[in-house]
């Protein structure tokens, strides 16, 4: 029988406690963000790094499932008392322009886990206690069963304030505040997580509307691609005070915890699976601290084994992945990102690998991943390439992906949107 990748590798955010691994100093910050009485807590860092999967811990932590933190031997930092939560999780999507956007979202969001209108006190669904996590019981959460034969309706629920999205989503807070956290399930306050937050066009406003909702017994957490929380709220300023225990950057894993993930998947293959000595270190070298690119190539090595016939990721079985990787072949989602950036042009294609194998190991780590246009211009005229200002624009526009973006503070300075991307080009053959 095929063994399934899924079960010890997964391209998705990491959810049960069981599956996580590594990140032990930002375990810590999400002990003291959440039981700080009020406050923003702020998650940001570069695609592919794993922010997605930390704020699902942070929820389970919420919840009161501190599971992870006593595996990860923290539990003497654990509260005698933690601040418990019912909690929203809501993913943004580009097509949310502004904070009204967001609110009125959040207020018709029907999803019956995550969604802020599940808690919303109303006669015509049904609502029971869940367990997120597997194994503790402590995760408790409410989680709708019956939405009630007509469908759902917004309007159906008390307190809603026509052509005032704001005021609406004050009092669809303020009951769930005063039925579910406070009467029904006894907890602290309400938590609502916003994932993807970067994405939203229009967050003008963004940071005085979250102060002015912020209590103690409302907290919000967002989570986003950027630098600093000033890539994720505009007017940051508004919010500062309110973050001192709430600031979570994510960086790239160091290579223990990279290896980690694949000890992790063996684990979980129960038996199914190993890993010749020294692989995982291989495949922690390749990915560079992101965890993302680890699970994709060991998924890839279990879909070699199964058409090998072998339960043992060995010398050959990595070889052939790192060639199916090099040729093209392992990634469709990435390769395709390749292709589109590349178009018909070789020059193009060239210059691509110059931008991704420039060397940003002398520079300061808040600039690490940058790269100087002025750099690869002097190597692209060694091998010939010309016209590089006809080249680059393919390469930072939307339709084409981006791949690279400008650093407004910098001329000639761009980035590559997705790090993982980057590393696949360096790994790609030319």
């Amino acid at each position: 029988m095929p063994i399934n990748p899924e079960l010890g590798f997964t391209a998705a955010e990491i959810r049960d406690p069981e599956r996580f691994v590594g990140r032990t100093g930002l375990l810590k910050d999400c002990i003291n963000a959440l039981n700080a009485p009020s406050g923003l807590i702020a998650v940001y860092g570069k695609r592919g790094v794993g922010k997605s999967s930390l704020l699902r811990q942070l929820q389970q932590m919420a919840l009161g499932d501190y599971s992870l933190v006593k595996k990860a031997q923290l539990a003497h930092l654990i509260p005698e008392k933690p601040r418990t939560y019912l909690t929203v999780f809501y993913s943004c999507d580009s097509l949310i322009t502004d904070s009204n956007g967001l609110l009125a979202r959040l207020c018709n969001d029907q999803n019956d886990e995550d969604g802020l209108l599940r808690l919303v006190p109303d006669d015509g669904k049904e609502i029971v206690e869940f367990t997120r996590s597997k194994e503790v019981s402590a995760g408790a959460d409410l989680k709708v069963v019956n939405w009630g034969a007509k469908g759902i309706e917004a309007t159906k629920y008390a307190r809603v304030v026509p052509n005032d999205t704001v005021q609406t989503f004050r009092n669809f807070v303020e009951a769930v505040i005063s039925h579910q956290v406070r009467k029904r399930m006894k907890r602290d306050a309400l938590l609502i997580i916003l994932d993807e937050f970067d994405v939203i066009q229009n967050k003008e406003g963004m940071g005085s509307l979250f102060k002015s909702l912020t209590s103690a017994d409302l907290k919000f957490a967002i989570c986003g691609v950027g630098r600093d929380l000033s890539d994720l709220v505009n007017d940051h300023h508004s919010v500062e005070r309110l973050i001192e225990q709430g600031v979570l950057p994510v960086k790239p894993m160091p290579k223990p915890e990279s290896e980690a993930i694949i000890g992790k998947a063996v684990e979980l293959f129960r038996g199914a699976v190993t890993f010749e000595p020294g692989i995982a270190g291989k495949i922690a070298d390749l990915c560079q601290g992101y965890p993302y690119f680890v699970q994709l190539i060991g998924k890839q090595c279990i879909n070699v084994l199964n058409e090998m016939g072998s339960n043992i990721v060995d010398e050959e079985v990595y070889s052939r992945v790192l060639n199916e990787l090099k040729t093209g072949k392992a990634f469709p989602t990435l390769e395709a990102a390749y292709q589109r950036a590349i178009g018909e042009s070789k020059d193009r294609q060239l210059l691509l690998h110059l931008l991704a194998d420039q060397d940003t190991s002398h520079v300061s780590a808040d600039e690490v991943g940058r790269i100087v246009l002025r750099t690869a211009r002097k190597d692209a005229e060694d091998l010939d390439v010309q016209y590089i200002d006809q080249l680059m624009p393919r390469l930072i526009e939307q339709k084409y992906g981006p791949v690279l973006e400008r650093v407004a503070e910098k001329q000639g300075v761009y980035e590559f949107v997705n790090p993982v991307f980057r590393q696949y080009i360096c790994l790609r053959e030319f």
